[in-house]
């Protein structure tokens, strides 16, 4: 087997012990596992030559997420922040060590930390395919789920920081996804609200 190869088999096999689960299409999934076979998938869609170092870290940008659940750290913005940088240092080390075990330079180790750090995004194109891939996976599998539960102000709002964080190539493949009358709106007036601030 390729690296590429064992570094996706361990990865896999961690999310799939996943305590949560996803129901797609009638079918009931480990849900970190889920999500990034689809994150993969859309980075894959967004760019076909996409390099071997933001591939591994589609497939690892959130490996064990279940592991530091965001219920043990206090209520806050303040706590949210540091829940998110932890986990994000987190999923950092669970990759690196994986990539280290199955042969990987620490020269591509260090990349892939990059990506999954989200350093430079808007500058670094691998970086800003990442995160239009991780704003996809949102709006295609979990967001028609989400956005019921909140008020329109707070769904706007959200939508409005994810659709800047993506370009406009993002974008268009945002808007080709399936989406009822009324997630549709929101997306529309997000939209909308950014391009009155330009």
């Amino acid at each position: 087997m390729t690296k590429l190869a064992l570094a996706f088999q361990e990865f896999d096999a961690y999310n799939q012990k996943d305590p949560h689960t996803l129901i797609w299409s009638g079918l009931s999934y480990p849900q970190e596992y889920f999500l990034a076979l689809k994150l993969y998938e859309w980075v894959l869609k967004l760019n076909p030559h996409a390099s071997e170092e933001l591939l591994l870290a589609s497939r690892s940008q959130h490996i064990g997420r279940w592991e530091i659940p965001r219920e043990s750290y206090p209520n806050g913005r303040e706590a949210y922040l540091k829940w998110r940088k932890d986990l994000a240092l987190f999923h950092a080390d669970k990759a690196s060590a994986i990539m280290k075990r199955v042969g990987y330079s620490d020269e591509q180790i260090a990349r892939v930390k990059q990506i999954l750090l989200k350093q430079k995004l808007k500058v670094d194109a691998d970086v800003q395919t990442m995160e239009n891939a991780l704003c996809l996976v949102f709006l295609e599998f979990q967001y028609e789920d989400f956005h019921p539960k909140y008020s329109s102000e707070k769904i706007v709002n959200i939508l409005r920081k994810s659709l800047l964080k993506m370009d406009s190539h993002g974008h268009q493949f945002a808007l080709t996804l399936n989406f009822s009358d009324q997630g549709l709106h929101y997306i529309n007036e997000a939209l909308n609200s950014i391009k009155q601030d330009r």
